[in-house]
This record gives C-alpha cells, sequence and structure tokens, in this order.
C-alpha cells in the first residue's frame, strides 16, 4: 500500500492522499481502535475537529487529541449519518479537498465499531441461512416485519451507508459488502449495487444470496444489476463453483480484447453479413474468423445451441475467481492468447 501511495502520489497529489486516508484508517480499524480513537485519527488527517453522535452520546476531538464539550453551535462542514449514529467535520470556511474521503472513511470505521459491540442485528441473523427458525423469527420481529411481507436485499460496497432503511456490513468469500434490507422498492443507488430477487420476508437469505451474484456482475459500465433479469440464468450462477472454471469459461477468458468484441457481434448480430457491416470487415473475412471461433471454442456461436453456451459461459465467466482463471490456464487447457478481462 505504501509503495502504491507513493506512485500515485507522484502522478496525481489529490489520488495519493486519499489513498493515505484508506490506509490510515485500514490502520485504526485493523487495531481495534474505538471512537474516540478514530475521531482523534480523522482530526488530525482533517486538521480540524471532529466529531460524532453514537446512541446519543456527542463526542468531539481537536486535532491534539482533545476531548472537547458538546458545542450545538459548532458548525458541520462535512458529514455522514446511519441508523444511530453520525459523524462530522467541523470546518467554518470551505471544506479541503480530501474532507469528504475522511468523513466516509470515518463512517464505516465508527459503524464497525459499533457493529463489533452489538450482537448480531436482526438483518445479520435473517440473512444467515445456518440460523434456525427461531432465530429468524425473532429477526423479523425486531425488523417489525411480517413474515410474508415481500423484501429484496441491495448487496453494494461498504461505504454506501443507507439514512433509514436496516443495513449491516458482512464478510463474503469475495470481500466485506453492505446488506441493505429493501422493502419499498425506490432507495436511489449511489454506488455499485447488486439487487437480490424479492422473496417473503422469511426467505431473505434467499434475496441475498442473488444480491452477491448480482454484485459480482456490476462493473464501471453496468454499475447496478438486478438479478430478477437474470431469469433461469440465476440458477446456475448459484449452482457454479467459481474456483473450478468450467472449461468454456477458460476458452472465453484467453480471448483477446479483439477476438472477443468479433465474437459478441457474431452472436448478437442477425447474420453474419450484418455483423461484416457492424465490425467494418469483409464478409468473406468474417466467415474465416467465425470458422476459427467456432474450432477454438469447440462450437458454433450462430446456432440456437451456441448462444445458449456462449451466454451461460460469459456470465460464468464475470462470476469465476481470476486466481481460479489463472490456474485453469496454467494447466493447459483449451485455446491460448491473451485474456480480455
Amino acid at each position: 500500500m505504501q509503495e502504491l501511495v507513493g506512485r500515485l502520489t507522484a502522478l496525481d497529489p489529490e489520488a495519493g492522499e486519499g489513498l493515505k486516508v484508506i490506509a490510515y484508517f485500514d490502520a485504526l480499524a485493523a487495531g481495534g481502535v474505538g471512537i474516540d480513537g478514530l475521531l482523534g485519527g480523522a482530526a488530525v488527517l482533517a486538521g480540524t475537529v471532529a466529531g460524532a453522535e453514537v446512541q446519543g452520546k456527542v463526542r468531539r476531538r481537536d486535532p491534539s487529541g482533545a476531548r472537547l464539550d458538546v458545542s450545538p453551535s459548532a458548525p458541520r462542514s462535512s458529514s455522514r449519518s446511519g441508523p444511530g449514529w453520525s459523524v462530522w467535520l467541523e470546518r467554518a470556511e470551505r471544506p479541503h479537498a480530501n474532507d469528504a474521503m475522511v468523513v466516509e472513511r470515518l463512517a464505516l470505521a465508527v459503524e464497525q465499531v459499533i457493529a463489533r459491540s452489538v450482537p448480531d442485528s436482526g438483518l445479520d441473523i435473517l440473512i444467515d441461512e445456518t440460523r434456525s427458525s427461531t432465530d429468524r423469527v425473532s429477526a423479523l420481529s425486531r425488523l417489525r416485519l411480517d413474515p410474508a411481507t415481500r423484501v429484496r436485499l441491495i448487496a453494494s460496497v461498504p461505504e454506501d451507508i443507507p439514512s433509514n432503511e436496516p443495513s449491516t456490513l458482512v464478510p463474503t468469500n469475495f470481500g466485506v459488502l453492505r446488506a441493505t434490507l429493501d422493502v419499498l422498492g425506490d432507495r436511489t443507488l449511489r454506488s455499485r449495487a447488486g439487487l437480490g430477487t424479492w422473496e417473503r420476508a422469511d426467505g431473505a437469505s434467499a434475496s441475498w444470496r442473488s444480491a452477491i451474484i448480482a454484485f459480482r456482475l456490476t462493473d464501471s459500465n453496468v454499475p447496478v444489476v438486478d438479478a430478477t433479469d437474470l431469469g433461469a440464468m440465476l440458477l446456475l450462477a448459484e449452482a457454479y463453483d467459481p474456483r473450478s472454471p468450467h472449461k468454456d469459461v477458460l476458452a472465453l477468458d484467453r480471448l483477446d480484447a479483439r477476438t472477443a468484441a468479433i465474437l459478441r457481434v457474431l452472436v448478437e448480430a442477425d447474420s453474419i453479413r450484418a455483423a461484416a457491416l457492424q465490425l467494418g470487415m469483409h464478409h468473406s473475412s468474417l466467415h474465416a474468423r467465425h470458422d476459427s471461433l467456432s474450432r477454438e471454442l469447440g462450437y458454433d456461436v450462430r446456432t440456437v445451441a451456441g448462444r445458449i453456451r456462449y451466454g451461460a459461459a460469459e456470465l460464468l465467466r464475470r462470476l469465476t475467481d481470476p486466481a481460479a482463471l489463472q490456474q485453469g490456464h496454467s494447466t493447459g487447457q483449451d485455446v491460448t492468447g491473451s485474456s480480455h478481462r
């Protein structure tokens, strides 16, 4: 991390400072620092007073680490809040460049401290498939939900802190994600998010499972994916083991970016002639490329079965662990070439 910060600072001072903020709070969180320590750290980074209100108790620290009394009139130039807590910086003048980043990381760290200090929330229990039915009934009661209420879970980055909806941080095999309970279906999404399927509240764990899959399919071009849109493909995604990629997945991952783009057009176009026109290629050249790809992949993507097979492989490629793909390549399976991931 320190090496990366140094390189980024040389290229872009603001980006380097942002990474320093992230690394700083990560170190504090790893060390088990409490809320007062986090506030002191935020105050040092920002060069101004940092404050927090947790369950009605207000705390403030200045850059020297000194504890300050409550001051209702103090300005709050940047702030974040969640259920039962809020954090802020107190700066009378215009916010500095990294104030928003400091407050965001402070908010996340404070929420983690709160989560460590209390038993599992109702939402934690509700989406945990290993909990008993008795535990689930108790969780529904704590969340004031009828078992038959239709709900869905939203998987997002940890920093995506909702204002009112029940939310919790969940460790997964794919990193820490934020789980947010959605009942009304009208939440404004501000970052990458996977929307789970709508389920009865007493079956919310199924929605969370599908939300994770949807989140893993997001990228910079498609920041929000709804698991409902996957239809029957969701069953395939849920059954797939991303640690053991299928040979069709490995074959697609080995294609270079240009070949992958040609393949997508071949799959989607009405005809090879139409695909050639879209790609700016002569149709005879594309015919030859199509024949070559069919041999490499082991199937023809222009057939009905081939389109289905390609669609399934492309979906699973996006869900496959990069390390597993590299391991699959090293065994010499399928074709060779550079990856288009």
